[in-house]
């Protein structure tokens, strides 16, 4: 469920986005900048890396950031992209890092642009049915029948 009630640490999250953004922004190279907190409170940045033929997005890179300095989980993420008058928004994460996201931390929130406004959403809403593995299910999920309904 989406939550429009922001705290102090949400906004100042999304500005330490806005600041990365604005000062490593390219066109080509550097379109997406994200600011992630971890439970620790320490915040760590990411930066969408990308050629011409190569995209690596700003969620991974911050990630990374916040592993190597032994943060043991995140608390909350926001992404920021440029809108068309070279104003850093909100930016909703893309499908691969949504999976990623929820694989580092179910209880993670994220900012996310809820059709031109701010809001705050559990990555579990974002990514209700994660992918996993047959052996990594706590359940054995039973084939497919015509005419049978789960209860």
């Amino acid at each position: 469920m989406i939550s429009f009630e922001l705290s102090e640490p949400d906004v100042e999250l999304y500005e330490a986005a806005r600041r990365m953004l604005l000062t490593a922004y390219h066109s080509e190279n550097h379109r997406v900048a994200v600011a992630m907190r971890g439970g620790s409170g320490a915040i760590y940045f990411g930066l969408h890396i990308g050629s011409k033929r190569l995209n690596v997005c700003a969620e991974s890179s911050a990630l990374a950031n916040a592993r190597m300095a032994q943060e043991p989980s995140i608390h909350s993420v926001v992404a920021v992209s440029m809108d068309g008058r070279g104003e850093p928004q909100v930016t909703n994460p893309c499908g691969l890092c949504r999976e990623l996201l929820r694989s580092y931390g179910a209880e993670t929130s994220v900012l996310v642009d809820a059709e031109g406004k701010v809001g705050k959403v559990s990555i579990k809403d974002l990514l209700p049915l994660p992918w996993m593995r047959a052996t990594e299910t706590e359940w054995d999920t039973l084939p497919p029948r015509v005419g049978e309904h789960a209860t």
